[in-house]
């Protein structure tokens, strides 16, 4: 897959998380599903203010504000494959999971459309970016503007099915 497929595959998950949204019983919303963890809410938090964390990562280092570190060969392979390692359990970063709150679905359809908004701002950037050049993520290391695309596509999908879990569990 390129950039070009990475976007579009984007728009196309978010869609599913918008339709999701419109599905999610209000009483549920920001309650703690009986499979413990996050809520609906958090979940939807999460993931969308970690993509918009994710475009300013890319843009840093689509800009040139980065460093040329190498892309370890795990997270090569993530990179590829288009998914995190089936029956692995993950954790948010501190960092990241220290951000999560729940928040009202008028609230979390504003958010979704920020993060549309700055993806299309960032993305026409990856056509003159130097690849060499990366920023850091938590998690996977120093990843270049590309990278960061598919990432963002990867990790949207990867709690698509964190949804899909809870949703079973009521």
């Amino acid at each position: 897959m390129g950039a070009i497929s990475d976007y579009r595959w984007i728009q196309q998950i978010v869609d599913k998380y918008k339709a999701k949204l419109k599905k999610i019983d209000d009483a549920q919303w920001q309650v703690t599903p009986p499979i413990h963890g996050w809520s609906y809410s958090e979940v939807y938090y999460h993931i969308f203010d970690a993509s918009i964390l994710s475009l300013i990562q890319l843009t840093e280092s689509a800009e040139g504000r980065g460093k040329s570190k190498p892309t370890a060969f795990a997270v090569k392979l993530i990179l590829f494959l288009g998914m995190l390692p089936p029956g692995k359990r993950f954790t948010a970063p501190k960092t990241l999971a220290e951000r999560v709150k729940k928040v009202e679905k008028d609230d979390m359809l504003v958010l979704m459309e920020v993060f549309l908004k700055q993806l299309q701002t960032a993305y026409p950037k990856l056509k003159k970016a130097d690849l060499s050049i990366k920023a850091p993520h938590p998690k996977m290391g120093y990843l270049n503007p590309n990278h960061w695309l598919r990432f963002i596509a990867i990790h949207l999908n990867h709690h698509l099915k964190q949804l899909q879990r809870i949703e079973k569990s009521y």
